[in-house]
């Protein structure tokens, strides 16, 4: 078998040229023609590789290899039918064919399963048509979606005028009830003084029906406040206050609003509850709620307040600390979850016309939340309401000594000496009266003026030692003037009195945040502030603004 191999490979053949009988256009037509068919044949696995090199997406697998090798060694044959045309290398020419032969068998085996996968490729044609379709359909998605955002942006405005009318119907509910209670106040008002101008020869006649009519001023004033702490915008007077100390002074009161027909009962934590709070307005707060606990209960039934302490370490209404919580419980009708979700709304009321404004809950809401703190609520039908309030706690440290807030009320201080000039500036005629012959009476000089740029006059030529200063004023507010009074006397002490809701711009021109007197404030109030920033004012060498 060897000796036939090395035979075979010998090269002792006669060339093919003697075949051809040497004729020179036969011969160079076969090598031509080999030569170009070769050639062609050595180039297409340059360009599958060129194809696999670009398309990294596409899996060709092995037969890629199988059918490169198959082209090679069709080429290296016709490669080698050049050759032999000279030489006699029949055996090389016949291995490089049984090559050939190998790699084309698997080649046109493998070949036809890759025929549906090549047919499942898209043609251009169909490539068009799928794009045209995918195009279509994103139209179409536009066009849905711009009807959708149509319908989304009818749905806005509808429910915008539905927010608008829900707003004009409660403010209708909250004027009605408003002017219900500001009516009952007027005539109360309004009564007792007619009566005190028709029978002015009656001493103490006139005493008792202006004590009555003082009565309704002070319904008038606790309603005004409730209003501006739901505005949220009214500056609290936050201070240190003991809540079982509150609440024990608040027994009385509490167990007369609720009636007899309801049990008090009062849980208190053993630990001092000391929360910093406006306490005018907390004890309003609760007794919004022991009143509403009332309504809720129409037969009778327990009201459980009760105070504990909590540490608070991650809520998102609240900063981390501890808190004080005051917690007002009844066993009443409850309320459902659609009036539950509403009930902190502004002037929400479940009760009839002029039964109650909404702003009961609303403005115990607002104190709690401008002090820091929070309310929680819950309810279940048939079960009772809990209404808990969350409050900033106060070291015991913090609370005033005893009778440190107490201010005697036998008689009013009067000046400290002769001559003294207190100026009062105010638009309203009536206030201004007020002020100025409370003043008089009490020894001051009072010149008074009526806007802000008359009393700037005044000032280039009087050198008042104080100025009482209303804030809202028409043309010229009580800030401007403030600055500019500044500007001619910097050393002036300056009272600044009002009913504006809006502390931000008080704040802005106050060095001084116990130079407030809200209105409508007692002339008392008024006369022991002048009386103590004069004395703070000379026991310091200057005046304090």
């Amino acid at each position: 078998m060897s000796g036939f191999f090395n035979e075979l490979l010998s090269g002792g053949y006669a060339p093919h040229g003697y075949c051809l009988l040497w004729q020179p256009e036969l011969i160079w037509t076969h090598v031509i023609a080999d030569l170009l068919i070769a050639t062609a044949y050595f180039s297409i696995p340059l360009a599958l590789i060129s194809l696999v090199r670009r398309r990294q997406d596409i899996e060709f697998g092995g037969v890629l290899w199988l059918f490169a090798l198959f082209i090679c060694a069709c080429g290296s044959t016709h490669v080698m039918a050049v050759w032999n045309l000279w030489h006699g290398d029949y055996g090389a020419e016949a291995l490089i064919k049984a090559v050939t032969a190998a790699a084309s068998v698997p080649t046109a085996i493998l070949l036809w399963p890759l025929i549906p996968k090549a047919l499942a490729i898209p043609s251009p044609s169909q490539l068009q048509l799928a794009n045209a379709e995918l195009a279509a359909t994103v139209r179409e998605r536009d066009r849905a979606l711009a009807n959708l955002t149509g319908e989304i942006l009818q749905r806005e405005t509808a429910e915008a005028a539905l927010v608008q009318a829900q707003k004009i119907e409660a403010i209708g509910l909250l004027t009605g009830g408003i002017a219900h209670d500001f009516n009952n106040l007027l005539q109360a008002i309004s009564g007792n003084l007619d009566l005190i101008r028709r029978r002015s020869d009656a001493p103490d006649r006139v005493a008792h029906w202006a004590e009555n009519a003082m009565k309704g001023v002070a319904r008038g004033t606790r309603l005004t406040g409730q209003l501006l702490s739901f505005s949220r915008t009214q500056r609290l007077e936050l201070k240190a206050i003991d809540l079982h100390q509150l609440l024990a002074g608040m027994g009385s009161l509490i167990q007369s609003s609720v009636g007899p027909k309801t049990e008090l009962i009062t849980f208190l934590d053993p630990q001092p509850c000391v929360a910093l709070a406006d306490q005018t307005q907390l004890e309003l707060a609760l007794l919004n709620l022991t009143i509403n606990a009332r309504d809720a209960m129409p037969d009778g039934g327990r009201l459980i307040v009760s105070t504990r302490i909590v540490s608070i370490e991650r809520d998102e209404d609240l900063e981390p600390g501890d808190y004080c919580e005051i917690a007002v419980a009844d066993n009443g009708a409850g309320m459902s979850e659609e009036v539950l979700e509403r009930a902190l709304e502004p002037f929400y009321t479940t009760k009839g016309l002029g039964r109650g404004t909404g702003l009961g809950l609303s403005t115990v809401f607002g104190m709690a939340r401008q002090s820091g703190g929070t309310l929680r609520m819950t309810s279940q039908p048939g079960k009772g309401t809990t209404v808990t309030i969350l409050l900033r706690r106060a070291g015991s440290a913090d609370l005033p000594a005893d009778g440190e807030s107490e201010i005697s009320t036998i008689g009013l201080p009067r000046a400290p000496r002769h001559g003294i000039e207190v100026m009062v500036v105010d638009d309203d005629d009536d206030v201004r009266r007020v002020m100025t012959e409370t003043l008089r009476g009490l020894g001051y000089a009072a010149p008074a003026y009526a806007s802000g740029a008359s009393a700037l006059r005044a000032l280039r030529e009087r050198k008042p030692e104080l100025l009482v200063l209303d804030f809202a004023m028409p043309d010229m507010d009580g800030a401007e003037v403030a600055r500019q009074a500044r500007e001619l006397q910097p050393n002036l002490d300056i009272i600044f009195i009002s009913g504006y809701a809006d502390s931000a711009k008080l704040d802005a021109v106050m060095d001084d945040p116990s130079a407030l007197l809200r209105k409508p404030f007692d002339v008392a109030d008024l006369a022991r502030m002048i009386a103590e920033r004069l004395t703070r004012g000379a026991s310091h060498g200057t005046s304090i603004t």
